[in-house]
């Protein structure tokens, strides 16, 4: 059996889940006759204490839902350099909303509130208009670096003060929480909207929420139907979210340990640099040439380890629930063993 670093993303239902999603009562969504769709919109919601929730099949359409509602187009949108919705999702914010990017560079993808006020443009005719700041919470491209509560409301004050939307990308929010303590409900009272996946280290095998006022949300459907993302018996998915929920966000804290000891292992080997600070379940290092990700990927799968380049000289380590101790353990020897 192999080792699967690459992402959390692969992870399998586990029992349990299979159980509820076998279980759960379902309709046409698109006709809102779905019940656990509702069922799992509603908990997300009143979770974070926010009137109103969708259920989306990806975290990359929950933030193109996000960034098409809170914008029109010649706006432009505020974000780190790092942040998902710029690297990852094809230039969406272009394609579906007609909107420019604002790139800051934060620290491992974290954002200040001075960066952001000093960013936003003023009003001229041969500018976009600055209208809405993301932040992602944790940043996969900045090594699942976290947000402080303070600082998420620093940003907050100034985009009240300035009139921009606000909007967190939060595929791995529950991360977070997990590890500063914080509760949804103290990020949603900062927040106007916030995507949340349920399909990384929570371990459901599809699916996004996104969670907003009533308002915000009723158009929030409207366009995720436009997308091509209206779904009709999706409670089977929204039963493994909800199983999720239950059951699955303390034991994050399992992960963050898991990749801790993994970076102790790396700092002591000679051929490892950079290892970015590890908060939660993402660890990214740098290797020393000549040592290079192909040849050192290659040796990690001969011995059945799997991970992924994340740069010409980087490597990501991602721990999830389908990762033990003791496969952690055994990464270490092999790591050991191509050392030596």
């Amino acid at each position: 059996m192999s080792i699967n670093l690459i992402s959390d993303t692969v992870t399998k239902p586990t029992p349990g889940m299979l159980k509820a999603m076998w279980a759960a009562e379902v309709g046409d969504d698109v006709f809102r006759e779905d019940p656990t769709a509702a069922a799992l919109e509603e908990k997300c919601a009143d979770m974070f204490g926010m009137e109103s929730a969708l259920f989306c099949p990806s975290g990359t359409m929950a933030n193109q839902i996000a960034l098409k509602v809170h914008t029109r187009p010649l706006d432009e949108v505020i974000c780190d350099e790092m942040s998902h919705i710029y690297q990852y999702e094809v230039g969406g914010y272009a394609f579906h909303s007609g909107i420019g990017v604002n790139l800051l560079k934060g620290e491992n993808g974290i954002l200040t509130a001075k960066m952001v006020e000093a960013a936003i443009k003023p009003p001229y005719d041969w500018l976009p208009k600055s209208s809405l700041v993301v932040i992602e919470n944790t940043c996969n491209k900045g090594g699942g670096s976290t947000y402080s509560l303070e600082t998420i409301k620093q940003i907050g004050e100034v985009c009240k003060k300035h009139g921009l939307a606000y909007h967190m990308d939060g595929a791995r929010l529950f991360n977070a929480l997990v590890e500063t303590g914080n509760t949804p409900k103290e990020i949603g009272s900062e927040m106007d909207s916030i995507s949340i996946c349920l399909s990384k280290g929570l371990g459901a095998p599809v699916g996004s929420v996104l969670i907003g006022e009533q308002s915000f949300i009723k158009e929030a459907r409207r366009v995720r139907k436009a997308m091509g993302g209206g779904m009709r018996q999706v409670g089977y998915l929204a039963a493994a979210g909800i199983y999720a929920l239950d059951h699955h966000i303390e034991r994050l804290s399992e992960d963050h340990e898991n990749a801790r000891q993994l970076a102790s292992v790396l700092n002591e080997l000679p051929w490892v640099s950079n290892i970015r600070p590890v908060q939660t379940n993402i660890l990214i290092f740098d290797l020393e040439p000549p040592l290079s990700p192909g040849i050192l990927l290659e040796k990690l799968m001969q011995n059945g380890v799997l991970a992924s380049a994340f740069g010409p000289q980087t490597i990501r380590f991602v721990t999830h629930l389908d990762v033990t101790a003791h496969m952690i353990a055994q990464t270490a020897r092999i790591l050991h063993k191509i050392a030596g």
